[in-house]
């Protein structure tokens, strides 16, 4: 059986562009890992976006993830946007780059 990671992320920013920061909390079982950065001049989406990103790069192997945030952009992207982002080249439908910012 595939184990699965339940992760709650989120970011955000003063200001925007401004400071920011992200965060993830990582459920294994019984087991609880915590991470979180920051930048000292980014936006909201950024921080948002890093959440996910950090939490999904600090796992061991592969597993099921279960993910929660609170930002519909970053659901989308990971779940359905990122399947016609990858064939273009990380491109969006009218040919601009995918925005992180």
């Amino acid at each position: 059986m595939t184990p699965k990671v339940v992760v709650y992320t989120d970011g955000a920013c003063k200001g925007n562009p401004g400071p920011g920061g992200w965060g993830a909390i990582m459920l294994y079982g019984e087991k609880k890992k915590e991470i979180c950065g920051g930048e000292a001049h980014t936006t909201n989406n950024r921080m948002e976006l890093m959440g996910a990103i950090m939490a999904l790069e600090a796992l061991n192997k592969p597993c099921k993830v279960e993910l929660h945030t609170d930002r519909q952009h970053v659901m989308k992207g990971v779940t359905q946007w990122i399947h016609s982002w990858t064939p273009r080249g990380w491109r969006t439908a009218d040919t601009s780059a995918v925005k992180t910012d």
